[in-house]
């Protein structure tokens, strides 16, 4: 029978999330130390979260999401964008897109040069090794035994393979896993989906641990603050259905809780810029200017063309047929509901110059909104596309001292004259992608944003109106050297002013890597478990990564 954590644990985990899932799995793996993890959020049962083809609907439904939005965008005519973040066990992992991504070894190299000392590609290599069990993916270059089973769709309809024909054509490499040594190039997606279900943190690390005795997790509890005996943290204060109970952690208390919540929490905490904590009357534990400063997104917009052929989803968007494709996957976990039907991909460069990728792409065979409102009204295809290095920063601050009360967000998004450069690049690329002989039978009128949109001031009219988040928020509690006055935790994680206390999730993040940042996000869960358990980090990789030999002077 458990013993009650209303006592004390070793190990408080704040968000049972990406990050979150993977600590509670390897803190507790070795039966030595009791590890108590905090979920605001409730079950992940049941075929929203479950079947991968389902993906529009959790992120949409209030039951499984904070259902955050961005303060009135200034560069975007003040539109407000949706923020949202899990609110489940698996947390974001639970509603996402089920895209994996590594990032680029380029990214991780900037982390070490940003003072993230010991987070360099070489460093991160032998994590994302031990979490994966990929199948499919470039030998030698992947994990094969870890608990996140990344897969390959079965890429059936002949768009996928078009579109990958259409950027060899266009002059494009080819690369067979851009999770390996070639981010760079068209090729196959990646996706946590395994045996036709969404493979998310909670499916991959927390079940199959459930049953440990040294590990509770105690769901619809929502952490109000951390608590603090001088500079020590030493446990927290939570609310649970309004009643107020606190749990101790001998050893160390750790925030998973998203880029949005961690800073958000450590602020009402009393870590954070210290005018603005005064201003909420909020005592000051730690004056760290840096917490949640430095917030990064992806952005990115869909270039809809209409299909020639009857053979993409259209035709399933009807109740009838997606009945039946929730049938057969309740029977059989197989068919058009086992995939989140993103299985075609690629990394580019924007212009010669840059060093590696700077462009993404998600294909998709049927032309929606990705929240799965506002099809076409006809058989069509998308790209999504969108810039992966925005030099905008943005900000996560407290609207109130009251923890009930969603936090402000502003990105800033657009706010570089170079966003607007690098979107206007990534639509007359993919129309250049769009019009090569592999699409030739099946490409129709464009959609959106239209053949009239050609000149500059037209282009950044529909982006204006048109992008949207890729929802990949990160960097609030930026990781870097202990001197550096805007770093919030140093390169073991711990947060920079204070004792027992670690932050380990996206909200880390110097800069956002390339690409759906799921991946990443479990790769920090598993390598600050042996910063917090104080084990020797796993010995370095010595591979090189391709980079395109003539990057300098050529775009592909």
């Amino acid at each position: 029978m458990p013993r009650s954590y209303t006592d004390e644990s070793d190990f408080i985990i704040v968000g049972a999330g990406s990050a979150g899932s993977a600590m509670a799995n390897r803190l507790s793996e070795d039966g030595a130390n009791s590890v108590l993890v905090l979920e605001y959020g409730g079950s992940d049962f049941g075929p929203f979260i479950q079947m991968p083809a389902a993906l529009s609907y959790p992120m949409n439904m209030r039951t499984y999401d904070w259902g955050y939005w961005s303060e009135p965008e200034p560069h975007l005519g003040g539109r407000s964008l949706a923020c949202p973040r899990g609110k489940v066990i698996g947390g974001s992992s639970s509603i996402n897109g089920m895209v994996y991504v590594r990032g680029h070894a380029c990214d991780y190299d900037t982390w070490e040069e940003m003072g993230a000392k010991g987070w360099g590609y070489r460093d991160v290599l032998p994590y994302f090794k031990r979490l994966e069990n990929s199948h499919g993916g470039q030998e030698g270059w992947r994990g094969n035994d870890g608990p996140l089973h990344v897969s390959r769709g079965k890429q059936k309809n002949p768009l996928y393979s078009a579109f990958i024909e259409a950027g060899r054509q266009a002059g494009y490499p080819v690369t067979e896993d851009y999770n390996g040594a070639q981010q760079e190039g068209f090729g196959a997606m990646e996706m946590t989906i395994w045996k036709g279900r969404r493979w998310s943190a909670a499916n991959a690390y927390l079940k199959p641990v459930r049953a440990r005795a040294n590990l509770e997790m105690r769901t619809r509890t929502m952490v109000r603050r951390i608590l603090f005996d001088g500079k020590r943290a030493v446990g927290v204060e939570v609310d649970r259905g309004g009643r107020i109970e606190r749990y101790h952690a001998r050893r160390a208390v750790i925030m998973a809780a998203s880029s949005i919540n961690s800073p958000k929490i450590l602020m009402l905490s009393g870590i954070g810029p210290a005018a603005q904590l005064r201003e909420q009357g909020i005592e000051v534990v730690a004056d760290r200017p840096g917490v949640g400063e430095n917030l990064q997104d992806h952005l990115e917009l869909y270039l809809q063309m209409e299909c020639l052929q009857p053979i993409t989803l259209y035709k399933h968007l009807n109740l009838i047929s997606k009945g039946m494709i929730g049938l057969r996957w309740l029977l059989f976990k197989n068919g058009l509901g086992a995939t989140n039907h993103f299985e075609s991909a690629a990394f580019v460069r924007s212009k010669a110059g840059v060093k590696y990728p700077d462009i993404q792409y998600h294909f998709l065979p049927v032309a929606i909104r990705y929240d799965g409102k506002a099809p076409a009204k006809a058989h069509g295809f998308q790209a999504h596309v969108g810039p992966m290095r925005s030099p905008s920063r943005g900000w996560v601050r407290l609207r109130s001292g009251d923890h009930r009360d969603a936090p402000r967000i502003q990105f800033n998004y657009m706010s570089s004259p170079q966003d607007w450069e690098d979107f206007r690049t990534s639509i007359r690329m993919t129309r250049e992608i769009f019009s090569q002989p592999a699409f030739a039978p099946y490409v129709g009128r464009e959609i959106t944003p239209g053949v009239a949109v050609q000149e500059d001031a037209a282009l950044d009219d529909f982006i204006r109106e048109a992008v949207e988040s890729a929802y990949h928020p990160c960097g609030t509690c930026r990781m870097g050297a202990a001197d550096d006055v805007n770093a919030v935790v140093d390169p073991e994680c711990r947060v920079i002013g204070v004792e027992g206390l670690y932050v380990a999730d996206s909200s880390i993040f110097p800069r956002i890597t390339n690409g759906n940042l799921n991946g990443p996000s479990i790769m920090v869960g598993e390598k600050a478990s042996d910063h917090i358990l104080d084990r020797e980090p796993l010995p370095s990789a010595n591979q090189e990564p391709w980079i395109n030999p003539n990057w300098q002077t050529s775009q592909r």
